[in-house]
């Protein structure tokens, strides 16, 4: 297992680690001289020199930040609230339910990918129902405009054509206030909608799979004690989740990270990149701009930017051992 995981996990790692350091177009071989060596020069190109290249990788940054404070928490929720719904003993037609919630899971993303264009084009199903209790629904997969923004607007509080100076005229890696505050696109709000209710199905049977664990007899006695179902809930069924909603949050946060094949197939950072992710950004500076040494040093800034997050979680996560009492003198 060692030499598995050292010669198709390892090994592509440094490798990929010493491309990042390249000028290399894919058409050669980078360990010979013909590989430009140009050290962090694709790394400064992206964080700190101004450009095109550090506006995209800002906005697939902003985009994909939105995206994972928007499904994480959606996914998560929604899969403990399903999973506490079928773990119901006396539920009738449990086994059908499961099966129902779980299906989307397994059915091929690029295939639901398609299936949610239709469903969402400017004719199509939902602005269909929409317009039946007199709402005009935007072209979803064509609007760029910010939910945060279009809400300010909405209220008076922000005009999107003319934002206070405050957020205007200052910027962070070549993006305005305004830009980074705007909030996911409309564009991205249906992909966000999406990985919500393909990925739900999978984390309800972990968070089923760890109440079928939890021994009957505390839910029992807490019964006998008085206890209602919100003071269960919170004293004794998700005490004993934790471990498995820190293992259900650090896959949806490493998963929301890595997207790419919805925004592959649903609008490869279209309308005006407000669904360009750093995944997609990878691959595209790589595959279409023969730019494999840029692409790669994308690639391993989110591999560190995944890993500082996870290990946050963790430790907000920990468990906190109660503090010993002081002995008296």
């Amino acid at each position: 297992m060692v030499l598995v995981l050292g010669l198709f996990l390892l090994l592509p790692i440094l490798m990929a680690l010493w491309v990042s350091l390249l000028h290399w177009d894919g058409q050669s071989n980078p360990f010979s001289g013909r590989a430009d060596f140009v050290g962090l020069d694709n790394y400064r190109t992206l964080l700190t020199e101004d450009g095109l290249d550090r506006t995209l990788f800002a906005t697939s940054l902003r985009n994909n930040a939105y995206y994972v404070l928007l499904t994480v928490p959606l996914q998560t929720g929604l899969a403990l609230v399903l999973a506490l719904i079928v773990n119901q003993r006396l539920l009738r037609a449990r086994g059908a339910l499961r099966t129902a919630f779980f299906f989307p899971s397994v059915t091929s993303s690029i295939a639901v990918s398609t299936v949610f264009l239709f469903l969402f084009q400017g004719s199509g199903a939902v602005n269909t129902l929409l317009s039946w209790v007199g709402v005009k629904g935007p072209n979803w997969f064509a609007d760029p405009r910010g939910v945060l923004s279009l809400l300010l607007d909405a209220v008076g509080v922000v005009d999107p054509a003319r934002p206070p100076g405050l957020l205007a005229d200052h910027s962070f890696l070549g993006l305005s206030w305004f830009q980074w505050l705007s909030g996911p696109s409309v564009a991205m709000c249906t992909i966000i909608l999406l990985a919500v209710w393909t990925t739900s199905g999978t984390f309800m049977l972990i968070f089923l799979a760890a109440l079928q664990d939890i021994p009957r007899e505390l839910e029992e006695s807490a019964a006998l004690e008085g206890v209602n179902r919100f003071q269960m809930l919170r004293h004794i069924t998700l005490p004993a989740l934790r471990p498995v909603l820190f293992l259900v949050l650090t896959l949806g946060l490493i998963a929301t990270w890595q997207v790419f094949d919805q925004v592959y197939v649903m609008g490869q950072g279209n309308p005006g990149n407000t669904t360009l992710t750093p995944a997609f950004l990878s691959y595209s500076s790589a595959f279409d701009g023969s730019d494999f040494g840029q692409g790669a040093a994308i690639a391993f800034i989110m591999l560190g930017l995944i890993l500082t997050l996870t290990a946050v979680q963790r430790w907000v996560m920990r468990e906190r051992d109660p503090r010993p009492a002081g002995r008296n003198r």
